[in-house]
């Protein structure tokens, strides 16, 4: 990441371009699942996507089978480009509970520069301040780049679960 900044921003629909070129990259890469996108990965619609966020962000209007989520975009100070998106969901239902409570994802053409520690690190400030103790993230085995990101933010192994036949690890950081 070198000297470079980001700031976590809540999407607006003045940054439709600029999220539409990240999901576009993503796709580029063959990357269909975007982690931490709220859905942006499986929506064709802006517009409809920020509705939805905008709506789960809201305790009056968050969708009934969804709990209260705060999605951000991680963008680079120096030129607003997006580098990640994240989502912090402040509690977890039946679905979420090995899931967790954030997800997040990185841009393919800037990964390797340090951003998703740095977008952790941020959402980390952010939970903490809305009165959560610890954070709960999941892993897939295999993902050795996020698993550092979530060590290096203090996570814990915590256990293990299946999903899709796939093996995923817990791990938890207190704040």
């Amino acid at each position: 990441m070198k000297d470079e900044q980001l700031r976590l921003v809540k999407p607006t629909f003045a940054m439709e371009q600029a999220a539409l070129a990240y999901r576009q990259e993503h796709f580029d890469f063959n990357e269909r699942i975007i982690n931490g996108s709220s859905l942006f990965d499986q929506l064709d619609s802006y517009k409809e996507w920020l509705d939805r966020v905008n709506a789960n962000a809201d305790k009056t209007t968050v969708a009934s089978d969804w709990v209260l989520t705060d999605t951000f975009f991680a963008e680079r100070v120096s030129d607003h480009k997006i580098i990640g998106i994240v989502d912090l969901r402040y509690e977890l239902n039946d679905f979420l509970k090995n899931f967790g409570h954030c997800g997040y994802s990185v841009r393919p053409t800037e990964r390797k520069k340090g951003y998703a520690t740095e977008i952790l690190r941020q959402i980390c400030l952010i939970a903490k301040e809305h009165g959560m103790k610890q954070l709960q993230l999941s892993v897939e085995r295999d993902n050795i780049a996020s698993v550092r990101t979530i060590e290096k933010n203090g996570g814990r192994y915590e256990r293990s679960f299946c999903f899709e036949d796939k093996e995923a690890d817990v791990y938890l950081i207190q704040l």
